[in-house]
């Protein structure tokens, strides 16, 4: 019996590269890239724009990308965690909170953290990181997707977090934190995938 293989054909309109508009924006790279690549939408809009122009005029539809981030390291498993679930907005954020337990566990220094209480956040983090079927290899380093300065403060996000005097409060302040992220990330973020990853 013959298989259907699903082949993606970059045609050269302004929407020819979509996977999804929301909640987050993932788009094809019509590049070759191993990574994900995170840019700004205003950036995004106007590298359409020419994208389409150049191949209009039978160039090369990619001539120099503006300014992104470049997904590498930890963070890379955390935009592969959200993009396998790209079309369910609810597990998303709920990959992000367990995003963001991972970070508290790694780059935080919280006094709930050095009691008995670290075995719960150990347990919360491998129900999450089992339900979802995620896995960040080591070396862990940076795991919340990047934003720019002048969009989110993460210097408040790590005091409210570091300051949280019990549990309960701790998962209080990294909920609030990723739900923040998350909304800021998915109105003003584009993500490229690397080929061959859909």
């Amino acid at each position: 019996m013959a298989r259907v293989i699903k082949i993606h054909k970059y045609g050269h309109g302004p929407n020819d590269n979509v996977i999804t508009l929301r909640p987050f924006e993932f788009r094809h790279a019509h590049w070759e890239s191993a990574h994900f690549i995170q840019m700004l939408k205003s950036q995004s809009s106007r590298f359409e724009q020419e994208r389409v122009q150049h191949m209009d005029q039978g160039k090369d539809g990619v001539q120099q990308l503006p300014p992104h981030f470049t997904l590498r390291g930890s963070v890379a498993s955390t935009i592969r965690g959200l993009f396998l679930y790209r079309e369910d907005e609810k597990k998303m954020r709920e990959v992000y909170f367990l995003v963001g337990i991972i970070d508290c566990m790694i780059n935080q220094v919280n006094p709930v953290l050095r009691t008995d209480l670290i075995r719960d956040v150990f347990k919360k983090f491998f129900h999450l990181k089992q339900e979802f079927g995620l896995n960040w290899n080591p070396p862990l380093d940076q795991v919340l997707l990047p934003i720019d300065s002048h969009l989110y403060n993460e210097s408040e996000y790590r005091n409210s977090v570091a300051s949280a005097p019990t549990l309960k409060r701790l998962y209080q302040e990294i909920r609030e934190g990723t739900e923040e992220m998350f909304q800021i990330i998915s109105t003003s973020y584009v993500f490229y995938c690397p080929r061959g990853r859909v």
